[in-house]
Order: C-alpha cells, then sequence, then structure tokens
C-alpha cells in the first residue's frame, strides 16, 4: 500500500537542486550509456551476451546503470499541478488507480523477490508555468521536456527528500488542459541532475486520464529496470501496434490478457534463477519439463524449470516457456507452451523478442485480446510447430498430473 509523506520539519528548511552547468535539453537522451557490468550468477551456454543495443536481451550481465529489482525498492510519487487548472481530487486519492496494484503486480511476476514500496507526496507540488507551456506530446521537444523536469523537481525539493528513494514518479494533474496521456514514459540522463546529495538518472512521467490505462505504471517501470518496449510503432503512426507479441508480456502492451513478464525477462531481472532454466542442443531429440510460469514458487529444494531456451546464433535464440490462467495472467485467452524469438542485437522498439505462432491460421478472442492472430499462439498437448527459420521442432507431448508441460525438442 502506498503511505502518505508528512511534510519536512516545521521549518520547512530548503534543499537547493544543484545547478546543472550545461543546459538540461542537451542532457536528456532516449537511452543511457551502457554502465558497467555485473556478472549473473552463472552465466549458461545459452544466455545471450548483453550488446550496445538500448534495453538489450542480453542476461550474461547486468547493465549497471540501472536498478536490478531484486531486491526491496523504495518510490515517491510526486503530484504536479498547474496554474491554468484546479486539481479535481487529492493525490491521496488518484494515487489508488496505481498502488497497491503495481506492487501487487511485480510480487506476483518475481515470485516475492522484488517488493515496490510507493511513497505518496501528500499535497500537490505547484509547477511554476501553465501546462500548455510545456508542450506535452509523445515526441516532446527536448527543451521543453527539459524545462518540465527542472521546474518539477526545483518545485518539489524543498518538501520531497529525494536520497530516501530508488524511484521518482513524476505524475501530472490528469485534468490539466495540457496534458497528453499518450507522453507517459521514462526520461533518462546522460548527466544526472543532483538534489538531496542524490544523482537523478531518471524520471517516471506521468501524463494518464483519471482511471490511467491498465497496468500502465508497470510497464514504465519495467523501463526503469532495463527492459524494452515489445510493441511496433507504425512508420507512419497508422496501423497495429502489437504485430510483435501481441498480449505477452506487459513491455508489449499494458492492455494485454497475459502481461506477466516473459520467462526471459525473469531470468534477466534475477526473478527466476539460473537452476530454473533448461538449455537445450539440437544433438538429438530431447525431452524437457516445464513449469507453468506464473505458478506459485516452489521450495529451492523443489525449483523445476520455468525456461527452456535453444541457442540458435551468437545473439540469438529461441525460448519456450508455458503460460496459465493464474496470478497475472489469470485472464489469458489460452494456455500452453508459447514459443518466441529473441535477439539480444535489437535495440527497444525494433522487436527484440517475436513471438511465433503455434496456430497461424486462426484467431482468439476478439473484443478483448490486443491482437487476436496471437492470442491463441500457445501450443496445446499433441500439438507441434516447425520454426523453420531456426531449424528447431517443437512438440507437446504431454502434461503432468500437477500442471507441468512435457516438450520434445529436435532438428526441424
Amino acid at each position: 500500500m502506498p503511505r502518505a509523506l508528512t511534510p519536512d520539519g516545521a521549518d520547512h528548511r530548503l534543499r537547493r537542486v544543484a545547478a546543472v552547468i550545461t543546459s538540461l535539453s542537451a542532457l536528456i537522451a532516449t537511452s543511457v550509456v551502457a554502465g558497467p557490468a555485473t556478472a549473473s550468477e552463472a552465466a549458461l551456454s545459452c544466455a545471450l551476451g548483453r550488446s550496445d543495443a538500448h534495453h538489450s536481451e542480453g542476461v550474461d550481465s547486468w547493465n549497471g546503470s540501472y536498478t536490478r529489482p531484486d531486491r526491496p525498492l523504495s518510490a515517491v510519487m510526486i503530484y504536479l499541478s498547474f496554474p491554468d487548472s484546479r486539481p479535481a481530487a487529492a493525490p491521496r486519492a488518484l494515487s489508488r488507480d496505481y498502488f497497491p496494484a503495481t506492487s501487487a503486480f511485480f510480487a506476483r511476476a518475481s515470485y516475492g523477490k522484488f517488493r515496490l514500496r510507493a511513497d505518496v507526496h501528500p499535497a500537490w507540488v505547484k509547477m511554476p508555468r501553465s501546462s500548455a507551456s510545456y508542450g506535452i506530446r509523445r515526441d516532446w521537444d527536448a527543451a521543453r521536456r527539459a524545462s518540465y523536469l527542472r521546474d518539477a523537481v526545483a518545485a518539489a525539493d524543498p518538501s520531497v527528500d529525494f536520497s530516501r528513494y530508488d524511484m521518482v514518479y513524476f505524475v501530472a494533474d490528469p485534468d490539466a488542459p495540457g496534458v497528453d496521456s499518450d507522453a507517459t514514459k521514462v526520461v533518462n540522463l546522460d548527466q544526472p541532475m543532483h538534489a538531496d546529495d542524490r544523482d537523478l538518472h531518471r524520471f517516471v512521467t506521468v501524463f494518464e486520464q483519471s482511471p490511467p490505462d491498465r497496468n500502465v505504471l508497470a510497464h514504465e517501470t519495467g523501463h526503469v529496470f532495463d527492459l524494452p518496449d515489445l510493441y511496433h510503432r507504425p512508420r507512419d503512426g497508422k496501423g497495429d501496434w502489437d504485430t510483435y507479441v501481441g498480449d505477452w508480456d506487459l513491455m508489449g502492451s499494458q492492455f494485454g490478457l497475459a502481461p506477466d513478464p516473459f520467462a526471459w525477462h525473469k531470468w534477466k531481472l534475477g526473478w527466476i534463477a539460473d537452476n530454473q532454466v533448461d538449455c537445450a542442443d539440437l544433438t538429438g531429440p530431447t525431452m524437457h519439463s516445464l513449469r507453468t510460469l506464473s505458478a506459485p514458487r516452489e521450495p529451492r529444494s523443489q525449483r523445476r524449470p520455468r525456461l527452456l531456451v535453444v541457442r540458435t546464433g551468437e545473439d540469438s535464440a529461441l525460448v519456450i516457456e508455458a503460460r496459465g490462467a493464474m496470478g497475472n495472467d489469470r485472464g489469458v485467452c489460452t494456455e500452453g507452451v508459447l514459443v518466441y524469438r529473441v535477439r539480444s542485437e535489437t535495440p527497444s522498439g525494433a522487436g527484440p523478442v517475436q513471438v511465433l505462432d503455434g496456430h497461424p491460421g486462426t484467431s482468439a478472442c476478439w473484443g478483448t485480446s490486443v491482437y487476436p492472430p496471437l492470442a491463441d499462439a500457445p501450443l496445446g498437448v499433441g500439438e507441434s510447430m516447425d520454426a523453420s527459420e531456426d531449424g528447431v521442432r517443437i512438440q507437446v507431448a504431454g502434461r503432468s498430473s500437477d500442471g507441468d508441460w512435457a516438450v520434445k525438442i529436435g532438428r526441424g
């Protein structure tokens, strides 16, 4: 649950924001320079190497520029008001659109390994200029976006101790006339701002209407943890955004019926351990067992694989996992064995993950699925798929009494 912040001491001491020597607009970038790597517990043979691609899908090391969510983290949610609009509700009331749902989502996705605590600043923080003056929109002018962040940090600093938090959510008044819900995103800085003896490298900027999109805050928080966008943005702004992964993984769509992160992402974030990953080779047909991804955590001594990987190249792999109607996936359209291709050299938004359709001739869940052609992508018992590009054949041989899936891998 979010906890209301109490104002700082009665003297209302001011903590000055350190001036950024060069213009902040020149410092904002869509990516962060790659930081030092932190080795995973053991680099398996099927672990793709992390590349320089933005939000690379490599899992052999961790990009130290990002916070890894394998421990409890604290966030502050700061609500911003503007001179051209009077807020209709208190921050505490609006925060219920995001918490405790976002924290609960990550607790389930991580099997309890990651806990997100959110503090909600109790009062509106007044911005010095009108909402319209910032030109808020999806492809935001860098100088105006810089001005917005600079003003937000300066306005909040007298009453917020930034040094206490791992993440900062700036939430704009949803009723302000200049707010564009399509502009919600994470902003990364090549060079940080500085407040309260803390370097501020990135901010989640929220411009949602009330109520907001489902799982939108969890999606944006995923970027804070170095997860890529998995949707396909049409070049002309027209067309379908969900052709790469459909409903699977909220980094594709926050509206997806199966928003639990891919097993590959759970491995990357440290929620699935190396001993829950099964690396398959193609020396001959082999049988493998898969635990359903969203099934509750089992005792360490009883851990079973939740991820099956066939490495197909230096920067590519075919990944197999089982999806079922439980946990974050309780609204899934089709249960079964899901197959997708991962490329670690492909940047965020360009298709680093692509789901392979186990039933290319059919669709499912029209009216609820974000992309019906992939809603029935998983394979059921007795079904198979030839991933001809990878030379791999996947067969679902059966299912055990406790729900695990039996998968046969061979050459296609």
